[in-house]
Formats: C-alpha cells, sequence, structure tokens
C-alpha cells in the first residue's frame, strides 16, 4: 500500500509542485509522472494541484519551460564574437544539457519552437521559441560575414543545424540503463568531430531540389 504523506502545514506553491514534477520525472521517468503521486508526496489532495496547474500537460510543460530556460542560461553564457564559435559551443551546450539531465532532456522535446511549422499539432512552447533565437541569430550573422555559404537559407539552416546535434545528443542517450548513463571514452572527441564537421558543411551551397 502507498505511504502517505503528512498533511502540509503550509501553502503548496507552484513551483513547488513543477520542481516536484521534475524530480519525479528525474528519477522514474515521464511514464511514471502521476499527479495522484504528486499529491501524495507534497501532502495535498489530487484535486488542490488544480489550482496551481491545468492538467498533468500543463504541468508537464512547465518542467520543459524550466529546462530550456536552463539551456536560454547556458547560450547566453557563450562569449564569443565568432558566429561559428558561438554555433559550436551553442551544440555543445545542447549536448551537454542531454547528457547531465536525460529524462529532463525528452521532456523539453515533448515541445517545439514556433520557428519549427508543424501542421496541426499544437505543441509549441515559447520557452522553446526563445530558445532558438541565440543560434538563429548566430547562422544569420554567419550568412551575412561569408562563413555559411549565402544560397542556405536561415531557417532550414537551423532545423539542419538542430537535427544533427539532437542527432548526436539521442546517439549518447542510447548508452542509459536503469536510470544510468554510461558514455563511451571517447565521447569528447565523437561530440566535438561531429560538431566541426556539420559546421564544415554549411559552407558548401545547399543541395538542389
Amino acid at each position: 500500500m502507498p505511504r502517505t504523506a503528512p498533511r502540509r502545514q503550509t501553502p503548496l506553491r507552484r513551483p513547488e509542485l513543477v520542481d516536484a514534477a521534475r524530480e519525479m520525472i528525474r528519477t522514474s521517468g515521464l511514464g511514471q509522472l502521476s499527479l495522484r503521486k504528486l499529491a501524495n508526496e507534497l501532502g495535498v489532495t489530487a484535486p488542490a494541484l488544480y489550482a496551481h496547474v491545468q492538467d498533468k500537460n500543463d504541468l508537464i510543460a512547465s518542467v520543459a519551460a524550466q529546462g530550456f530556460d536552463e539551456l536560454v542560461s547556458a547560450f547566453d553564457a557563450v562569449d564569443a564574437s565568432d558566429p561559428m564559435d558561438r554555433l559550436f559551443e551553442y551544440s555543445r551546450c545542447y549536448v551537454d544539457m542531454a547528457t547531465s539531465e536525460p529524462e529532463l532532456f525528452r521532456v523539453m522535446f515533448v515541445f517545439r519552437p514556433g520557428a519549427v511549422p508543424m501542421p496541426n499539432i499544437d505543441n509549441e512552447l515559447p520557452a522553446a521559441t526563445t530558445a532558438w533565437e541565440n543560434p538563429g541569430e548566430a547562422i544569420s550573422e554567419a550568412i551575412e560575414a561569408g562563413r555559411i555559404h549565402p544560397d542556405r537559407d536561415p531557417l532550414l539552416t537551423a532545423m539542419t543545424l538542430w537535427t544533427c546535434t539532437h542527432g548526436i545528443a539521442s546517439v549518447l542517450l542510447l548508452g542509459q540503463h536503469d536510470g544510468e548513463l554510461v558514455l563511451p571514452e571517447n565521447s569528447t572527441e565523437l561530440i566535438n568531430d561531429a560538431i566541426h564537421t556539420m559546421l564544415a558543411g554549411l559552407s558548401l551551397p545547399p543541395v538542389p531540389a
């Protein structure tokens, strides 16, 4: 029989609920997230949670937004004047986020930035849109500076970089088992080589449709 937590003596606040949901996802995975379990841990009734979130999806979106906010903070900390160097560092930040918090990373990409069109799918998250801005600005600067081929479309280029970087992260996450992530011994070399190769290819003209 599940343990019942003592009834809380202080009012529940939304940030505490989001943090508790994030911890449950981190330890058990998104599939095990339960409002009833959260309510029990926080010492409230399950209906009381609806004073702070609309539903489970709203709570998941809040956890994802927290992750994107942290990713943006990592992007903002990048101090490189060369736009290609910034793109390299942004890609490293992205992969580092994935390997440091695999379950949070998976939750983040239940949602999409507004710049990425997905017809008939309502899963845009403003925090994801904000995270798109730093790489997008660097891509535009690199095109203007001639570092990325001028015939390349900025949006398509951003999506190409995202796809490739996400692919690197996804391959590394294959090493996760029973909540533990084991990276290959040459993971740093692999990540750096893959990102450098990806960026180098952007100097070439786009492949004809």
